[in-house]
């Protein structure tokens, strides 16, 4: 990895003396520091996103920014290319926001105005999805499509999470119950749905605090979905909470200061999310830590698969 580093600090005239590792997660982002700011070099996960959908990523990024979004803005390299690819690995350069994440593993780290952050946070995506349908993105945009298929379809975007080697009988078949009732509830009123670009995973460690201001980073997977999946994501981390309740509230009203909210399908959306991760720890599962996050998927998603069978 430091090799790849080292060559991509000469494509954007860093200091690799003065590159450090700040995260090691789906992407390694380097800290670089220079002479007039802070940078992060993304060392992007092999085989996750294409060039081209990385690009398009960070012209969306550069949108949201020009609109007076606070997100990270794409630096070109000396090549003038926002992505250069350095042994098989994308690489790209954003400036660094000041502030600290909201939290870790979905808690909220030293929040002490729980519900004021989730109201601004709601307000803040709200303001992306404005953007965000203000903008015509290029023709070559391409990005990955949180739709139906790519939720609950044959080949979702996190792979057939029905699939997951450590759900028992039982559960699995509770899932795939869950999955082909959504399939069809989604069908009746997919049409209905606000649909456009989604960051699609805004959760405590994807957002900066400074102050009272809330910024957005790593946009890795966003793409086109419903709105109300992005709500979805971030509730979906808080469903232990005490405050569960008024966290809802909060990230709603925020939300629907500027836009509607479909609070029908809320639920169904918060299911669909942790069904999600079902699919997405599989090819992870020999990592670290691969099987007590996989425990954790399957204790999130399984009460919500039972709830949902037990509608009338």
């Amino acid at each position: 990895m430091r090799a790849v580093v080292d060559q991509a600090a000469a494509l954007w005239g860093l200091d690799p003396a003065r590159l450090t590792l700040a995260a090691q997660r789906e992407n390694a982002v380097w800290r670089a520091e220079t002479t007039t700011g802070s940078f992060a070099l993304r060392l992007h996960r092999v085989g996750y996103r294409t060039p081209e959908e990385l690009e398009s990523e960070l012209a969306w990024m550069a949108a949201l920014q020009a609109g007076g979004m606070s997100v990270p803005r794409p630096m070109p390299s000396n090549n003038g290319r926002l992505v250069e690819v350095i042994d098989g690995v994308s690489v790209d350069l954003l400036t660094w926001l000041p502030g600290r994440m909201a939290g870790h593993h979905g808690a909220l780290d030293a929040i002490a105005d729980r519900t004021g952050y989730m109201r601004t946070l709601g307000g803040l995506l709200a303001q992306m999805h404005d953007l965000s349908d203000a903008w015509t993105p290029p023709e070559n945009f391409t990005r990955p499509h949180w739709d139906r298929s790519g939720l609950i379809g044959a080949t979702p975007l996190w792979g057939p999470f029905w699939e997951n080697p450590n759900l028992t009988p039982g559960q699995r078949a509770t899932v795939l119950a869950a999955r082909d009732r959504a399939q069809t509830e989604l069908a009746a009123v997919e049409a209905l749905q606000d649909f456009g670009l989604i960051h699609a995973d805004a959760i405590t460690e994807n957002v900066m605090v400074n102050g009272d201001a809330l910024s957005l980073i790593d946009f890795d997977d966003g793409g086109w979905g419903f709105r109300d999946f992005d709500l979805a994501t971030v509730l979906m981390r808080q469903l232990g909470s005490p405050d569960y309740p008024a966290l809802r509230a909060a990230l709603l009203d925020g939300y629907a200061a500027r836009r509607a909210v479909d609070a029908l399908m809320l639920d169904t959306f918060i299911l669909l999310r942790s069904l999600t991760y079902l699919g997405w720890i599989i090819p992870r599962l020999t990592e670290p830590g691969g099987d007590e996050r996989c425990a954790r998927a399957i204790s999130t998603a399984l009460p919500l698969a039972q709830t949902y069978l037990a509608k009338p």
